[in-house]
């Protein structure tokens, strides 16, 4: 069995030797491992606009779609990956960057990340706060104590950031712990996602306590351990998690329809009250993990082979346009969604089919996004509301009208690590 997709990535080497060492040492995560200069990963940020198409996906099927609608649970049940796939990218990327930190480092880091996070975190908050304000009915002391609220736990999809700050202040204890287990790797990952299964089970089933259920859970960060650990340990041994996956490229999209059809089916069973302990699309759903690990790995192959030696520059281009913008599409989809809504998007099925105005509306948001952020991109603003560094107003103009590329000109990133400093992706920090 072969497939287009498998002989381009498996003859694409984007990374041919991805990290440039001092002296010759294994990235093992031992104290040893010497500080490297990292090469520009451009198939990982080729993810980052795959993973927010899926994150605008999930927001706005809920908020253009039929309510009640069987294949919405079952769309929404595998788009549900986008979170976890947010955060293995952001682990990987972390952990390739700072897999030789000391204790030493940890103000610096800290500050750094937290910075990095924080400030866009809050701005955004702030934002939507103001947005909802008029049709809050409360007195001003309750509207600065939900003002409150929404910065400790996130408002909507901001959550996902809330478990990033989470894993920052612990990433010092998951590189102990890596260390720890140098040459185990392999049992510690199992460990962990037996780990995982057992824990989404729990919540799912609702043994765990009702603070751990629902919207909560979802801003705790064990919900996510696997993911996290297991992107910690793809940047620890990244050419051979490269490789591995560059050569079985047919098995990870077996895998995927596989997974993907096992899944659906569960959801199935249960929407129909075939097995009603099966439950609904909830996020924890056990049944979707092999799912997520399968799906993350298709994404990766995906971004190598957007970025191959062989593709086009404008698709190169394109791709890289998106990661530089995608994590203003995540700040500020919502507003377009509720743009959208407030001018009747949602009736749009009573002319066309429920599915394609959908699309069209998760293609508006996601264009919109990106307009956004490549605007906010060239001003003093691109820090704390685009998360990116501040770009020219010369490379705004497309490539092929005479504008720059920031990224041959160096002015967005530096060799050290992915381009931008988009806090979704836990770049090199300065």
């Amino acid at each position: 069995m072969n497939t287009g997709l498998s002989v381009a990535v498996a003859q694409s080497s984007p990374i041919a030797g991805p990290v440039e060492r001092d002296r010759a040492a294994p990235n093992d995560g031992s104290d040893a491992a010497p500080l490297a200069r990292r090469r520009r990963l451009d198939h990982v940020d080729a993810m980052r606009p795959l993973k927010q198409l899926g994150v605008v996906s999930t927001h706005s099927l809920l908020a253009f779609a039929p309510a009640g609608s069987v294949s919405i649970g079952a769309g929404l049940m595998l788009l549900h990956v986008s979170r976890e796939a947010f955060l293995f990218v952001s682990a990987c990327m972390l952990t390739y960057s700072y897999s030789a930190l000391r204790l030493g480092d940890l103000r610096t880091f800290w500050r750094r990340r937290l910075i990095a996070v924080g400030v866009p975190y809050l701005c955004w908050t702030l934002i939507y706060f103001l947005i909802d304000l008029p049709s809050f009915h409360g007195s001003v002391g309750a509207a600065f104590a939900r003002l409150g609220f929404l910065a400790l736990t996130g408002y909507s999809q901001l959550y996902f950031l809330v478990v990033l700050i989470q894993f920052y202040v612990l990433f010092p204890a998951f590189l102990w712990l890596i260390r720890r287990t140098a040459g185990r790797h392999g049992l510690l990952l199992a460990a962990s996602a037996v780990l995982q299964i057992l824990y989404v089970s729990l919540v799912h089933w609702g043994v765990t306590p009702s603070a751990l259920t629902g919207a909560t859970g979802t801003r705790e960060i064990q919900s996510y351990q696997f993911y996290l650990l297991a992107g910690c340990l793809a940047a620890i041994h990244y050419e051979r998690f490269h490789a591995w996956l560059i050569h079985h490229v047919v098995a990870v999209i077996a895998a995927f329809v596989v997974t993907a059809g096992l899944a659906e089916a569960w959801y199935w069973l249960g929407a129909e009250h075939v097995v009603s302990a099966f439950g609904s699309s909830d996020p924890f759903q056990p049944i979707v993990v092999p799912f997520n690990v399968a799906a993350i790995a298709l994404i990766y192959l995906i971004g190598v082979f957007i970025v191959r030696p062989r593709a086009s520059e404008t698709l190169r281009r394109l791709a890289h346009s998106g990661s530089d913008n995608s994590y203003a599409v995540y700040l500020s989809q919502v507003i377009f969604i509720d743009i959208l809504l407030a001018l009747g998007w949602r009736s749009l099925d009573g002319v066309l089919p429920w599915p394609l105005a959908a699309a069209a509306g998760v293609v508006l948001v996601f264009l919109a996004g990106s307009a956004l952020g490549g605007l906010l991109g060239r001003t003093p603003l691109a820090r704390p509301l685009a998360g990116r560094h501040r770009a020219s107003w010369r490379s705004l103009r497309p490539w092929f009208l005479g504008g720059d590329s920031d990224r041959t000109r160096g002015s967005v990133g530096d060799a050290a690590g992915p381009l931008t400093l988009a806090a979704d992706e836990a770049a090199v920090g300065r």
